[in-house]
């Protein structure tokens, strides 16, 4: 069975890119028939806070994600908090270092930072120099009763090459001698990110994991880590970064672009999910679909390798749509706005809606005293004057097919010079509804106090 998972850190909200990622993930679950998991990476106590662990169950839920296992719904694989783990991690390094294919590292945080700078002094990619890993175990024993803080270094197989098939770049190959021996628990008897997440993912079962490109460097490490202790690895995919306008990868630390911000400001959750859904992914379907829908049609063979470019109008797109599928009831709820009108209303203006604010100025605008933009204002001002006398004897008529032939007969007048003024005559603005519709809202009286109401205006 296909089990995939989301491992976020509570270091702060959701931004659009980890949000990405966790839609695939889960969309990749459901389409195989499988199931999706909830996992918190919140070893950094520094960093870690459970406003934040709240606030990302929040988004996640808002955007329309639902998991089969989880911090908060349990499940067979628990606990899904790492803070919770710490015993588990400390046992697999305990094995590894029995086995003698780990080793205490007494190396200073000074003496490290020397090496790195020499290294890149060198034009050099920096790697441990492997100084601690010569201690026999009695000296290192010493070193330890002595009190000498230490890590654990994993030790990694020289002149080997691994290869492995990543879901989204095919197939990839890494030489052991490029990476160097790693710390899989720190001084502190904590357990780094890498050690931690590819042990939580065997010993969870999970079968294929989705994640950034910036994790590419830790997938050669953790394939030797679970194959030194026997455990089975996850498929990796590594997807493109989400970037910004600069072409900066969306992060927490940046300000980047937030469910919780997007959420305040109006923008609905399927409009989302359907546009990150379509970043770095090119399904056939190309309409707004609904999350059975998405699930269909989510296939990692169209998953892209190029940086995907957070794009707000593309988003506004969808938003859109998906304002355009509400029914009446949930857009009131969306807007706040109280449909006097009722379901006709909402009828009528839903497809020149974008932003929630719309719905509210639109509200006004079909009311008893619309409120006259500027550039209604300016063509009022340059109106012939014959249209008003005219319209004023139709305002009675419904067949606006009937009113538009009388008036282009009448007044001589025809496409945006007649029906430019007659729409902002009646609603204060140029953009909406089409003018037919919009006549029809309107009772006769209406009609005419709006035409009366012009022609002043015009004079």
């Amino acid at each position: 069975m296909t089990r995939t998972r989301f491992a976020p850190s509570p270091t702060g909200r959701l931004h659009l890119g980890n949000a990405r990622t966790a839609l695939f993930s889960a969309l990749l679950a459901v389409h195989e028939g499988g199931r999706f998991m909830l996992r918190a990476e919140d070893t950094d106590a520094a960093r870690s806070s459970e406003e934040h662990f709240e606030g990302l169950l929040e988004d996640l839920r808002w955007l329309g994600l639902r998991w089969d296992e989880g911090p908060d719904v349990g499940g067979p694989n628990g606990p899904y908090r790492q803070r919770d783990r710490a015993r588990i991690y400390a046992d697999y390094s305990e094995r590894l270092e029995k086995a003698g294919q780990a080793y205490p590292c007494f190396c200073t945080a000074e003496e490290l930072a020397s090496e790195r700078a020499a290294a890149l002094r060198k034009g050099e990619a920096p790697r441990y120099s492997g100084r601690c890993a010569a201690l026999t175990p009695e000296q290192a024993a010493r070193r330890l009763a002595a009190g000498e803080p230490a890590s654990l270094r994993f030790r990694v197989p020289p002149g080997r090459t691994l290869t492995y098939t990543d879901i989204v770049r095919g197939e990839q190959q890494v030489d052991t001698d490029t990476l160097g021996d790693f710390v899989i628990r720190r001084s502190d008897g904590t357990a780094p990110f890498f050690f931690a997440n590819a042990l939580d993912d065997a010993l969870m079962q999970v079968t294929h994991v989705l994640r950034g490109e910036d994790h590419l460097a830790n997938t050669p490490r953790q394939l030797l880590l679970l194959g030194a202790l026997e455990l089975e690895a996850p498929r990796y995919g590594h997807l493109p970064l989400v970037v910004d306008e600069a072409g900066k990868p969306l992060s927490k630390r940046n300000a980047s672009v937030g469910l919780a911000e997007l959420r305040v400001k109006g923008w609905l959750p399927l409009a989302i999910a359907n546009y990150l859904f379509r970043l770095g992914h090119s399904p056939e379907e190309t309409g707004l679909l609904d999350w059975p829908g998405m699930a269909r049609a989510f296939d990692t063979g169209r998953l892209g390798r190029a940086s995907a470019h957070y794009d707000e109008a593309q988003l506004a797109h969808w938003q859109r749509l998906a304002i355009a599928g509400l029914d009446a009831e949930a857009a009131a709820a969306w807007s706040g706005v109280d449909f006097a009108p009722g379901d006709a209303f909402w009828a009528l203006v839903r497809e020149n809606i974008s932003v929630r604010d719309d719905v509210a100025g639109w509200q006004k605008a079909l009311g008893p005293e619309p409120p006259f933009d500027d550039g209604a204002v300016a063509t009022l001002a340059g109106a012939d004057p014959k249209l008003w006398a005219v319209a004023a004897e139709l305002a009675g008529e419904g067949d606006f097919g009937l009113v538009a032939s009388v008036l282009r007969e009448r007044t001589g007048l025809g496409g945006r010079r007649l029906f430019k003024p007659l729409r902002a005559a009646l609603t204060g603005r140029h953009d909406g509804p089409e003018l037919a519709r919009l006549w029809n809202w309107f009772s006769p009286a209406e009609r005419m106090a709006r035409i009366e109401r012009a022609a002043a205006m015009a004079r």
